[in-house]
């Protein structure tokens, strides 16, 4: 399988290559646990699929979570690779630690379980999914970099860190011979409070790569729920109660969606494809992005988006008008 050459990035200071967008697999919970039944369940062959195609368009690397349907994804996600029939050694894994009610200890003694779930693959990138746990950021570093130290995991990263455990984080890691290779947060053209908040400014300082998670504010930037509102009604799971899926949600980012349109048809792609192009150029290659796919056409969107790149005007005429309708604190 010959993969399509698309532009990679190094991971924050690493010699890790990554494409500019990787795969979200939060959708491949198969409807698991609390957080896993945020989306409606898939079936294993339409994972194979995804996982494949996106191989295949130039994606070479995927990001689940122990969280994401207890385990499922993980397991969902190893399956997909060995289904691939051929050679997927390029294919990067990005997974996570819970942190909720544990402490740093745990890191290195659940380690082997995340590595069972992915079915012995290599995880390069091992991240603390959120900041809140019976332990301090130091100890949890102290216990990332034992990982490092003896291969279990490539590179650390955190999880919705704010700026100064994001830099205490990098600290404690250098202080051990490491660094942290990235903070996965909150980022598209509807919510940019790291911008304000310090965060983004941390990152761009000491080279830490920003992996934006729900890029697409769950589907809203598509502008398919503000051509056809009844669709809202259909969603499964939590996601239709969120504040931009009410009406008053979509007329306020109305003209943002229209502005989009625009550029869409200027550069012949989609609404999607323009979002997302903006978040993983705007900031040089500061910020990539993990977008999900539970549909093949999801996985087209975010393969054509590696194949160009909005022009500076363009990507400040954009920035102007979400300014006016982001939230920034």
């Amino acid at each position: 399988m010959k993969a399509t050459p698309v532009e990679l990035r190094n991971l924050g200071r690493s010699s890790t290559k990554i494409s500019a967008l990787g795969l979200g697999c939060w959708q491949f919970s198969k409807g698991r646990g609390m957080v896993g039944s945020f989306w409606a369940k898939m079936d294993q062959e339409d994972i194979n699929k995804i996982v494949k195609l996106s191989l295949e368009g130039g994606i070479n690397w995927f990001d689940t979570a122990e969280v994401y349907g207890k385990g499922e994804s993980e397991k969902a996600l190893a399956e997909a690779l060995n289904s691939i029939g051929e050679i997927t050694d390029d294919a990067l894994i990005a997974t996570k630690w819970w942190p909720l009610f544990r402490k740093a200890s745990s890191i290195t003694k659940s380690i082997g379980e995340r590595t069972n779930a992915l079915d012995g693959r290599q995880i390069d990138l091992y991240q603390i999914h959120q900041p809140f746990s019976f332990s301090s950021v130091r100890n949890e570093m102290k216990e990332m970099a034992k990982l490092l130290k003896n291969g279990k995991i490539k590179q650390a990263g955190v999880s919705n860190y704010n700026a100064s455990k994001m830099r205490l984080a990098h600290e404690t890691l250098e202080e051990e011979g490491y660094f942290l290779a990235s903070n996965q947060v909150k980022y598209s053209l509807l919510d940019r409070r790291i911008e304000k908040n310090g965060t983004l400014d941390v990152a761009k300082e000491l080279g830490i790569t920003i992996i934006a998670y729900s890029p697409l504010e769950q589907g809203i930037l598509s502008g398919k729920f503000h051509k056809n509102p009844d669709l809202i009604k259909n969603i499964k799971g939590p996601r239709k109660y969120m504040k931009f899926f009410k009406p008053e949600g979509l007329a306020k980012t109305q003209p943002l969606i229209d502005l989009l349109e625009e550029k869409a048809t200027k550069y012949n792609v989609s609404q999607t494809q323009i979002a997302l192009n903006w978040l993983i150029h705007f900031h040089g290659e500061t910020v990539v992005a993990i977008p999900g796919a539970s549909k093949v056409h999801h996985v087209e969107e975010n393969i054509g988006t590696l194949q160009f790149t909005l022009s500076k005007d363009d990507l400040d005429e954009i920035d102007k008008v979400s300014q006016q309708i982001a939230v920034f604190e």
